[in-house]
């Protein structure tokens, strides 16, 4: 059967052990997020793990990853508020999805993570930099202000008074001082070959170990101390008495499973 409805502005190539390479497909407006491109991330993120994904990469198309909102497009628009406000809560829906959906998504970044681009990156579980990657907030000196959860993910990784200082002087962060500040996990030459390597590592996991680890720490950083450490024991209940880890569990009891040792 043929998929009803084909994408337009992302590229998807599912590969055979279940790692799919979701590329933004719009390079001539440095793959900035148009109001149908937040439309696909939702249908994408709510259907991939049933549908069978194991780990996505997010990459860029063109030598940008994104480069945030579709200005072009709003200041053509003319929104209302209403208007806005609904556009906003769809970005939160397609980020949410991504954080909260179970299936481990890395961003392969490269030149542009700006604005909502930055949103869409934080969203992700694992962020891959190359040395042409660099992240902004220019919100400020575009009289904007931010609408897809940089408050919530950008504020989580780097601080709130660093964001604010991203957001009032237009500050950009790039190389280990990025990484080193949390932006990004990895810094390598070749962002779109190491997210590669890590989704498939990441694809042998069981998908129900990666689920929880891809959606219960989520939850459970809105939890109290105590109703988190409830909620990790249900989760660890579940996850770590499955059928499936029989076998990987025998393993290392036998010393015939892979040992772990530093590689880096």
């Amino acid at each position: 059967m043929q998929p009803q409805n084909i994408p337009e502005n992302l590229a998807i190539d599912r590969q055979p052990d279940g790692v799919w390479v979701v590329t933004l497909n719009r390079p001539d407006k440095r793959n900035a997020l148009n109001a149908a491109t937040v439309e696909e991330l939702v249908a994408l993120f709510s259907t991939a793990a049933t549908a069978g994904a194991r780990a996505i990469v997010l990459a860029g198309a063109g030598d940008h990853f994104c480069a945030g909102l579709d200005l072009v497009e709003h200041h053509r628009a003319d929104r209302s508020p209403a208007e806005f406000w609904q556009l906003c809560l769809r970005w939160h829906e397609a980020f949410t999805k991504m954080e909260y959906g179970g299936v481990p998504v890395i961003a392969a970044l490269k030149g542009a993570v700006v604005g909502g681009g930055l949103e869409l990156a934080s969203a992700a579980h694992i962020r891959v930099a190359d040395a042409s990657t660099y992240f902004a907030l220019p919100e400020g000196q575009r009289g904007l202000f931010t609408g897809g959860g940089a408050t919530i993910r950008v504020a989580d990784l780097i601080g709130k008074a660093r964001m604010i200082d991203m957001m009032l002087t237009g500050r950009v962060y790039q190389g280990q001082t990025a990484v080193d500040l949390g932006l990004a996990q990895y810094l390598v030459e070749d962002s779109l070959a190491h997210a590669l390597a890590l989704a498939r590592r990441c694809a042998e996991n069981l998908p129900l170990t990666n689920f929880a680890i891809c959606s219960a720490i989520s939850h459970m950083q809105n939890m109290s101390a105590l109703d988190a450490a409830y909620a990790e024991a249900c989760v660890a209940g579940v996850v770590n008495t499955q059928p499936e880890a029989r076998a990987r569990l025998a393993a290392f009891a036998d010393k015939s499973g892979p040992r772990i040792r530093p590689t880096e």
